[in-house]
């Protein structure tokens, strides 16, 4: 009698056991979409009164063998109640992996800074990518491949709207050094015959508490060629609360 109720008691707890194994697993599957959300904001008040805010968003949706990428970023400043600084950046890329290191990619990037002397930039790209390294702890991407840019300055500059063909190269690494510790640094330059832009980001996130983190940044954007009046590099260094998905 009591062998029956153990055999009975051992079925069910196989039972239960290959059913939940099963619900993670199909959970798991049917994750496609992950990401991150940071939100920065300053205040400073005395002499002056300054407000600062930044939010960036970086969303995925990935496959077996294709991954759309969809990254946000926006920042704006406030000093004596006048606008000091207005950023948007929008960007959209997919890709197909075809080999186990390789793949191809399709980009497009929206540049809105207000303050830039230039109304807005776009940028359309396709080329060639390769996983350079993937392990545990460490991946490190690289992409190039031809392009159009359109650049268009704002009414008040002195500028010439331009179109041309550009190359783009791109490269990005991430490194998980410590369980709630991750250091990424991210590269991209557009190469054109009027005018070359380069963008650069150095992050350090650290979990505080489950998905949430503190992360440090440094952001370097660079035009070789700028309106009157306005300069060559715009560079950021922020502190934000992120939240991973």
């Amino acid at each position: 009698m009591k062998l029956n109720v153990l055999q009975k008691t051992l079925a069910a707890s196989l039972v239960a056991s290959v059913l939940t194994a099963n619900h993670s697993l199909a959970e798991e599957e049917t994750k496609l979409w992950s990401g991150s959300v940071e939100f920065g904001f300053v205040d400073t008040s005395g002499n002056t009164e300054e407000t600062t805010t930044k939010s960036r968003a970086e969303i995925f949706r990935e496959t077996e063998q294709w991954k759309y990428t969809f990254l946000f970023n926006s920042s704006a400043s406030q000093t004596d109640g006048d606008n000091t600084a207005e950023k948007y950046f929008l960007a959209n890329r997919l890709s197909y992996k075809y080999a186990d290191q390789d793949y191809v990619y399709g980009y497009h990037s929206y540049d809105d800074d207000r303050f830039s002397g230039f109304d807005y930039i776009t940028t359309f790209s396709m080329g060639y990518g390769r996983t350079i390294l993937d392990n545990e702890t460490m991946k490190w991407d690289a992409e190039v491949g031809p392009g159009y840019r359109s650049s268009k300055v704002d009414d008040e500059s002195n500028g010439e709207d331009s179109e041309e063909i550009v190359l783009r190269m791109f490269t990005n690494y991430k490194w998980e050094f410590s369980e709630n510790a991750t250091f990424s640094q991210g590269f991209d330059v557009e190469a054109g015959e009027d005018n070359t832009i380069s963008n650069s980001r150095t992050a350090l996130e650290v979990k505080v508490i489950g998905e949430v983190a503190i992360v440090l940044s440094y952001t370097v954007k660079y035009k070789e060629e700028v309106p009157a009046d306005t300069k060559h590099a715009d560079t950021e260094t922020t502190v934000a609360v992120s939240y991973s998905f």
